[in-house]
């Protein structure tokens, strides 16, 4: 059992919706981006996305795609983010960590010395969003064989001829994107999400969390209460981009936190 099937049996027996936060490692800068990962969990984070910044991203809009160019503008590598990983780890042994991100990085650096080191870095899964399923040989079964989850997204765009295949070797969690589009570029709606969270649920075990479009703890409860959990990306990643203390961006995730937990 992985940090991550640990934290939503602990959720489940709670009672209690998962709320997961996504921040882009290394932005503003590594100091003040390992302050604010490491505040995530006492803000009510229950699994923290940590992105991987790369240069050419396909489903990040605006928001996202600025932290990633302001992180590898600081020297943020895939070495600095498990080394940022690396460092939570040293307080925190208990919190899941996803790494979001592309596969060009971890090609880059070669598949089985990516997931040995990822491991030692206490990664406990993975979001890979330009591997589709008919690659699954290229990186998600040497993953869940070194006991990472892999994590797939469904999108409104994924029929039920599809669905089955996204589901085949997915783990830890399904993450349905809410909108059709990029991150940050529209707001999910709980009416449109509710029918879809349940049509996904109907054929998988696998708790599933709505992420894309969602900004405030009125919508981060809203989803979740149709769902199994809310995440938030760009509304936390725009607050860092805008400059503000740690503790102020804190202070904004716990709200949104509160909201999943109230659902």
């Amino acid at each position: 059992m992985t940090r991550i099937d640990a934290k939503f049996a602990e959720l489940k027996a709670q009672g209690k919706k998962a709320f997961v936060s996504y921040v882009m490692a290394g932005d503003p800068d590594f100091d003040t981006s390992l302050e604010l990962v490491k505040g995530l969990p006492g803000a009510g984070v229950d699994v923290i996305e940590l992105g991987l910044p790369f240069t050419d991203p396909m489903a990040d809009g605006p928001t996202i795609q600025l932290a990633g160019q302001r992180a590898l503008d600081g020297g943020m590598t895939l070495q600095r983010t498990l080394d940022l990983a690396t460092e939570f780890r040293k307080t925190d042994n208990s919190t899941p960590i996803v790494l979001m991100g592309y596969y060009n990085p971890i090609y880059n650096r070669g598949v089985d010395r990516f997931l040995a080191d990822a491991k030692a870095a206490g990664i406990d899964g993975l979001i890979v969003v330009d591997l589709p399923p008919e690659e699954d040989a290229e990186l998600c079964l040497p993953a869940q064989a070194a006991g990472l989850n892999f994590i797939r997204l469904a999108t409104p765009t994924t029929d039920d001829k599809r669905l089955p295949r996204v589901l085949q070797n997915t783990s830890g969690f399904v993450y349905y994107v809410s909108i059709t589009g990029i991150t940050g570029a529209a707001e999910a709606q709980a009416t449109d999400v509710g029918p879809e969270v349940a049509r996904i649920k109907a054929a998988t075990d696998l708790p599933i969390i709505v992420g894309f479009g969602i900004n405030t703890p009125e919508k981060s409860r809203a989803i979740a209460s149709v769902a199994d959990g809310a995440v938030v990306g760009s509304a936390i990643v725009s607050q860092i981009g805008a400059g503000k203390p740690v503790a102020e961006v804190l202070a904004f995730v716990k709200s949104l936190a509160d909201g999943a937990h109230r659902a």
